[in-house]
C-alpha cells in the first residue's frame, strides 16, 4: 500500500507539470524574392510547427515579389495549414510587395512593423511571352479573383485586395490596420508575441505568454537551392555546361571538362524545370553553339563566328526577359559572358575540332599522302629508294626520277610506296629551304 500511495503521489506531481508544459511558438525569417526554394522552406516549416505542436508560426516577411506559381503554391499550403500562421512584415522599412500581398492575405493573422508597407501586387510578366492587351487582361482578371478570394477566406478588406492588384495601390502599415488589412502592428517580435496571447484563431486561443521561440533556419539543400535559383547563377551554369561539354569534345580524355560541363547541365536542367524560360531566347543560344561549331569547318573567315557571338548575346538577354523583373538579367552580365564564350570558341573550340576531324589524315601510313620526297637513288617503273621522315623505302615512278630530285608521295603500296617526279623549279626550292 504504501509503493502504491508513493507511486499515486508521484503522478499527480508529474500531471500539472505536463500541463503547464512551456508553450511554444516557431518562427522563420523570409526576405528577397518569392521562389520555388521559398515553398519548400514554407511548407517545412508548417508542417514542422504541426508535428511540434507550436502555438503558431511567425513568417517575419520582407520581398520585393516572386513568381505567380511559388506565390500559389505558398498561398495553399498557408489555407490548408492546421496550426495558425502569423505573417509580420517586417524590419521597419521593409514591405510586402508584388507577391507579398497575397502571402499576407492569406494568413491567419497579419501583422507589419511601423514603416513597413504592402502592395503593388499588378502582375508584370508570367511564363512565355511578352502579353499582350487580351492576355494581359486575362492574367489581369485571374490575379483579382485570387486575391479577392483569399482575402474573403480570411475576412480582410476585400475591395483594397482589388485595386493592390488593378491598380498596384500601396499603403503603409498604419493604413492597412485602418482599413482592415492587417490586424496588428508590432514594434519588434516580442511585441508580436505580447500581442498574440489570448488571440482567438478559428475558435482556439492562443497562449503565448512566456513562450520558447523555436527558429526553423533553412537547411543546407534550401540554402544552395536558392542560389541556384537566381538568373547569375542559371546563366553560369548554362555557361559551364556548355563549355564542359564543348570541351571535352574537342579534347576527349580530358575528362574534367566533361564531369564539370555534365553536373552543371544536370543542375540547369533543375532549375529550368522550375523557372519557366523564354523559347526563343534558348533556341537563339543553341544556334549560336551551331555557328560557333561551324566555323572551325567552314572558311568564313569568322563571319560565323560573330554571327554566333551576336545571336548568343540577343538570346542571352531574352532568355530570363518573360519572368518577374527580379529574375531578369542585367546587360553588363551578358557582355563579358558573350565575350568569353565567343573567346572560347574561336580560340579553344576550332583549333580543338580541327584537330579531331583531321587526326586520321595526319596518322599512319595515310598521312604519308602528298608529302615531297627526296629520291637518293633513282626511281623508275622498276624501282628506286626515297627518303622519308628519317627512313629510306622503297619507291617506284612511271616517270623516271633522278637521284637527288624531289618527288611526291601519290600512293602507298604495303611496304612501297609510288611516287611523281616534281618538275616544277619552285616545288622543289620550296622543299630545299624548308
Amino acid at each position: 500500500m504504501n509503493w502504491l500511495a508513493f507511486f499515486m503521489l508521484l503522478m499527480g506531481y508529474l500531471a500539472p507539470q505536463q500541463i503547464n508544459e512551456q508553450p511554444e511558438i516557431s518562427v522563420i525569417t523570409v526576405n528577397g524574392s518569392i521562389g520555388p526554394t521559398t515553398t519548400s522552406y514554407i511548407s517545412r516549416a508548417i508542417s514542422t510547427a504541426e508535428e511540434r505542436g507550436s502555438e503558431c508560426l511567425i513568417i517575419e516577411l520582407d520581398t520585393p515579389g516572386g513568381l505567380l506559381e511559388a506565390t500559389t503554391n505558398i498561398v495553399q499550403a498557408m489555407l490548408a495549414a492546421e496550426v495558425p500562421v502569423v505573417v509580420y512584415v517586417s524590419p521597419s522599412g521593409g514591405g510586402a510587395i508584388s507577391a507579398g500581398v497575397f502571402i499576407t492575405l492569406a494568413s491567419h493573422i497579419a501583422a507589419m512593423a511601423p514603416a513597413t508597407n504592402i502592395g503593388a501586387a499588378t502582375p508584370v510578366q508570367m511564363g512565355g511571352e511578352e502579353m499582350g492587351d487580351d492576355q494581359r487582361e486575362k492574367i489581369l482578371n485571374y490575379a483579382i479573383s485570387y486575391i479577392e478570394s483569399i482575402a474573403s477566406e480570411r475576412d480582410r478588406n476585400v475591395e483594397w485586395a482589388e485595386s493592390a492588384v488593378r491598380d498596384a495601390d500601396a499603403i503603409t502599415a498604419e493604413r492597412a490596420l485602418e482599413i482592415e488589412v492587417v490586424e496588428i502592428i508590432a514594434d519588434t517580435r516580442d511585441d508580436l508575441i505580447d500581442q498574440l496571447h489570448g488571440w482567438e484563431v478559428e475558435g482556439d486561443t492562443l497562449n503565448t505568454q512566456g513562450a520558447s521561440i523555436n527558429i526553423i533556419d533553412k537547411t543546407h539543400a534550401e540554402q544552395f537551392l536558392g542560389y541556384l535559383f537566381s538568373p547569375q547563377v542559371m546563366m553560369i551554369l548554362m555557361i559551364m555546361a556548355i563549355y564542359g561539354i564543348i570541351g571535352e569534345i574537342s579534347n576527349p580524355g580530358a575528362i574534367v571538362p566533361g564531369v564539370i560541363g555534365a553536373v552543371s547541365l544536370i543542375l540547369l536542367l533543375y532549375t529550368v524545370a522550375a523557372m519557366p524560360i523564354n523559347v526563343a531566347g534558348f533556341v537563339l543560344i543553341a544556334l549560336s553553339i551551331i555557328l560557333f561549331v561551324s566555323e572551325a569547318f567552314t572558311p568564313t573567315f569568322g563571319l560565323l563566328t560573330a554571327a554566333g557571338a551576336v545571336t548568343f548575346f540577343l538570346g542571352s538577354l531574352m532568355l530570363f526577359e518573360d519572368l518577374s523583373p527580379l529574375y531578369q538579367i542585367s546587360i553588363w552580365y551578358v557582355l563579358p559572358a558573350t565575350i568569353l564564350t565567343t573567346l572560347f570558341f574561336a580560340v579553344i573550340v576550332s583549333s580543338g575540332l580541327r584537330a579531331q576531324f583531321k587526326r586520321s589524315a595526319r596518322s599512319g601510313k595515310k598521312s604519308m599522302i602528298g608529302k615531297k620526297v627526296e629520291a637518293i637513288k633513282r626511281v623508275d617503273p622498276e624501282g628506286g629508294k626515297v627518303f622519308v621522315q628519317g627512313e629510306i623505302w622503297n619507291a617506284y615512278s612511271d616517270e623516271t626520277v633522278e637521284k637527288g630530285e624531289w618527288c611526291e608521295i601519290i600512293e602507298i603500296k604495303g611496304l612501297t610506296i609510288k611516287v611523281k617526279p616534281l618538275r616544277n623549279q619552285g616545288d622543289q626550292e620550296e622543299n630545299y629551304g624548308g
